[in-house]
């Protein structure tokens, strides 16, 4: 082993890994607890530590906080209250959904939800707790991450292993995280304030930290399919 690495036990680090990926969940009501710059800063460094296609790594990645972070949910809280057309630069979900996926995309709506005491078929209530993505569900953090729109396939396959690695590291420090695809919505507003140019495409948002472990909606643990479901081995 690297002399510069802390030597761990091997049940030891397998333990620590699987309470981080097991522990992780998108979190949706944060405390105001602070989160230090030089803690941001670090999770990031260890992101991209995260693989890339022939070592691109073509991530970009700002983060806002104080001020900034207001303005931004200000701006875009109102926009989205106000009705303004939504201009996603990509294709996220797809055009139709199907089974598997519609049941389970539904049965993740219904029990977040249930969870935040909004009754089915209550539209108000849904844009109203749309709208906590744009406040990063309070978390004192948030981070936008982009790519450069000339890039391919391969980028945001690499964009995804980076974010996750900011997730488990995060998770790994006590701290919790919420994906917010949502923003791409506004990505016109988060260019203009943060500086996107035109080559760049915003991917989404995401907030980051602690959890408030006592919100009922911090209990929601989405259900996972059964590895047989998902897999298969050519073994011999």
């Amino acid at each position: 082993m690297d002399a510069t690495h802390s030597a761990i036990p091997e049940e030891a680090a397998a333990q620590s890994v699987d309470a981080a990926i097991f522990g992780r969940r998108s979190c949706r009501a944060f405390l105001p607890t602070e989160v230090p710059r030089a803690t941001v800063e670090r999770l990031l460094e260890w992101a991209g530590r995260a693989p890339s296609g022939s070592n691109t790594q073509p991530w970009k990645v700002r983060v806002v906080h104080g001020t900034m972070r207001q303005k931004l949910s200000d701006e875009i809280v109102a926009a989205h209250f106000a009705g303004a057309p939504h201009s996603e630069p990509y294709q996220y979900y797809p055009l139709a959904w199907r089974e598997p996926y519609l049941a389970r995309r539904r049965k993740l709506g219904f029990e977040l939800y249930a969870r935040v005491g909004i009754a089915r078929g209550d539209k108000e209530g849904m844009s109203r707790q749309l709208a906590r993505n744009y406040l990063f569900f309070d978390a004192p953090v948030g981070l936008f991450f982009s790519l450069d729109r000339d890039q391919g396939q391969a980028a945001w396959i690499d964009l995804g292993g980076f974010m996750q690695t900011f997730m488990l590291a995060a998770q790994g420090m006590g701290l919790a995280t919420c994906g917010l695809q949502a923003f791409a919505k506004f990505h016109k507003i988060v260019a203009r304030h943060l500086g996107l140019g035109a080559e760049e495409v915003l991917v989404c948002g995401m907030a980051l930290g602690f959890a408030d472990a006592q919100a009922e909606v911090n209990r929601l643990v989405a259900e996972r399919v059964p590895l047989a479901e998902f897999s298969q081995f050519f073994w011999d």
